[in-house]
């Protein structure tokens, strides 16, 4: 793999990891596109950590916040709707490896993320008219288990995982901006996770133990994009969920379904 390559996938992995646009998605779609191949597991251990550096970064405060005062609910919270998604990945496991090599079910996934955007957004804007959203505070076990279901769904590439956090929070009246940060807050153990048991296969050998054949400049870049496009995305984020719309971020996946869904079915250039 190529510096530049690794550029690309890193820059690629930090935005997409937190827009809700779908990281997952827009990785399988850019290696049938451009024909990449699948980077090696240690390539993306270290993407990941360079994703994890980002929004650790960018939420600091409420990271040591939680730190500081370990049992309270909050922590519950995160660690209820981290649960659905273990369940799910772990019983599901063998489907959605299939889905992430096919891209079969890529489409309309694209479309289910336009739907949660579109649907949460409404009926945010509803609740805001009528002053009924949930401040930090006043969240409840109920609220963190469906947050955690949307998750769970979001194991299918095409559906964007903060995307989907977000839509599921908001559909519970749930305050943007915490809905924000609690999504983002809810991708630290999803990383976590995924480091842990990349570095598990590593380790029994499983998969390549080396990098592949990927040269070390070329994992340095790729973290350090990851990185660095990650920190600014998670910031963007909280400000356009604050301040803005995610009807934006609906339009873009509605378009990308259609695309992707016309290719599958009739031009089949792609897929």
């Amino acid at each position: 793999m190529s510096i530049f390559t690794a550029i690309i996938l890193g820059i690629v992995q930090g935005l997409t990891e937190f827009l809700p646009v779908s990281s997952s998605g827009h990785l399988v779609l850019l290696q049938r596109i451009f024909g990449i191949s699948e980077p090696t597991l240690f390539f993306n251990i270290m993407v990941h950590v360079g994703t994890l550096a980002a929004v650790v970064t960018v939420l600091w405060r409420d990271i040591w916040a939680i730190l500081r005062k370990l049992f309270q609910p909050l922590t519950a919270y995160l660690i209820l709707a981290t649960i659905p998604a273990v369940i799910f990945g772990l019983l599901f496991k063998d489907t959605i490896e299939g889905a992430f090599e096919s891209g079969e079910f890529l489409g309309f996934a694209f479309l289910v993320t336009t739907a949660l955007l579109t649907s949460s957004e409404l009926i945010s804007r509803r609740a805001r008219a009528g002053n009924g959203l949930k401040k930090a505070g006043q969240m409840k076990w109920l609220d963190a288990l469906v947050i955690g279901l949307f998750q769970a769904a979001a194991l299918v590439p095409g559906v964007s995982r903060s995307g989907a956090t977000i839509s599921g929070a908001l559909f519970r009246g749930i305050d943007r901006d915490f809905a924000a940060r609690f999504s983002f807050l809810m991708s630290i153990p999803v990383i976590l996770g995924a480091l842990v048991l990349g570095i598990w296969d590593l380790s029994r050998g499983t998969e390549p133990a080396a990098a592949g054949g990927i040269g070390a400049g070329a994992i340095i870049a790729g973290t350090i994009s990851a990185a660095i496009v990650g920190f600014f995305a998670v910031r963007f984020m909280l400000k356009i969920i604050r301040e803005k719309s995610l009807f934006g971020f609906a339009v873009y996946t509605g378009i990308l379904g259609v695309l992707v869904l016309f290719d599958q079915f009739v031009t089949r250039i792609v897929f």
